[in-house]
């Protein structure tokens, strides 16, 4: 396939580079790590609240104590590193697959996603029960449900195997009936309803994943309660009248937390927009809408000194990077500022943090 093909702003080589370290990169499985203080099996996820830590006034350091924005380096993170190692190599596959046509690519991206999705020795079971706990207060919050964020580059790849020849109907039936359940545990238990009806970003990251979750198995009803809570639950609720998220700017890292939930809130109008109900344009009486949220944070992105709030705690120099709704809302505005600036940042930073709050991998994946 030719650069021309895919736009001016792609580079193929970066493309097939990432595909190549992919390939040579080891399997991982939730199962290669064993949470030592999950309740749930080996094939459960598990991981811990980031801004918990040990107790200093009790001897076992019970119940934890939180530090808001303050990343605990002795939380249980390998599962969370698993899911993720998982999300990049297949994201880096199909898309060296989209770029080349190469079957290799395509044939190691699904092996991938049999042994994590399907395969019984090594699969992950398709809920968060254990997510995000706090050693003597909780064994899983519905908070957690924004560790597998991550998961979304995972439908976009499945679209683009399709044509592969190693896309069997097994396979194919097999993962959109793993997500299926995910998406039931997600809108049905109450730690998925607790995290749907979050008034920040957690909110905001619900709701991404049920879209596009719905969108690989077929779920229209829920893909058209998200564009309606989008219009009259998250705009109006989150969003002030200069295009700002108070919630987010009251944290102890507002610039990383407003560009984070523009982001998302970016992928809500890619995802769910239809020609019918274009989500791009959509505004409130007052307003406000994805135009307004990016008037206001642009200025922030293009000269960071300029930003009128507190630094962030941790990790503010690595911000911004090239957070995939730049490049989405250059492309469906028409606006090539927005690419132009995509284009300027780091599209893979080495700040673990940083990456973690980079929920799209290859953006290729998804136009």
């Amino acid at each position: 396939m030719q650069k021309a093909r895919l736009g001016g702003w792609l580079d193929p080589k970066w493309v097939v580079t990432k595909a190549e370290e992919a390939m040579n990169a080891t399997p991982m499985h939730i199962t290669d790590a064993v949470a030592p203080m999950s309740e749930g099996g080996i094939h459960d996820y598990y991981s811990n609240g980031d801004y918990w830590w040990p107790n200093p006034d009790t001897p076992d350091g019970l119940p934890y104590v939180r530090r808001d924005g303050e990343s605990n380096p002795g939380s249980f993170n390998e599962h969370r590193q698993i899911l993720r190692s998982l999300r990049t190599n297949v994201a880096h596959l199909a898309a060296g697959y989209v770029v080349t046509n190469e079957e290799n690519f395509a044939e190691r991206a699904i092996l991938l996603l049999k042994q994590f999705f399907l395969d019984e020795e090594t699969r992950m079971n398709p809920h968060l029960l254990y997510a995000q706990a706090i050693p003597g207060i909780c064994s899983g919050r519905g908070i957690g449900i924004i560790d597998t964020l991550h998961l979304i580059d995972v439908p976009a790849a499945v679209a683009k195997l399709r044509v592969s020849p190693a896309m069997t109907e097994e396979i194919s039936s097999g993962l959109k009936r793993w997500f299926s359940d995910y998406l039931h545990w997600m809108r049905t238990h109450p730690y998925g309803i607790e995290e749907m009806n979050a008034d920040n970003n957690h909110g905001v990251c619900w709701y991404v994943q049920a879209a596009v979750f719905a969108s690989l198995v077929g779920d229209e009803e829920m893909l058209a309660y998200c564009r309606n809570q989008y219009k009259n639950t998250l705009l109006p609720d989150q969003m002030a009248v200069d295009g700002s998220f108070p919630r987010e700017l009251a944290r102890t890292k507002p610039y990383g937390y407003s560009i984070f939930v523009l982001d998302n809130m970016i992928t809500l109008c890619q995802v769910l927009s239809t020609p019918e109900d274009d989500l791009w344009d959509f505004r409130l009486e007052d307003g406000r809408g994805i135009r307004k949220g990016l008037d206001y944070l642009y200025p922030y992105l293009v000269d960071k000194t300029s930003w009128p709030h507190p630094p962030d705690v941790e990790h503010d120099e690595g911000w911004p990077a090239a957070v995939s709704g730049l490049l989405f809302t250059g492309l469906a505005l028409g606006d090539s500022q927005y690419v132009q600036l995509w284009r300027s940042l780091d599209p893979d930073p080495a700040d673990p943090e940083i990456r973690r709050n980079m929920a799209i991998r290859q953006p290729l994946l998804w136009l």
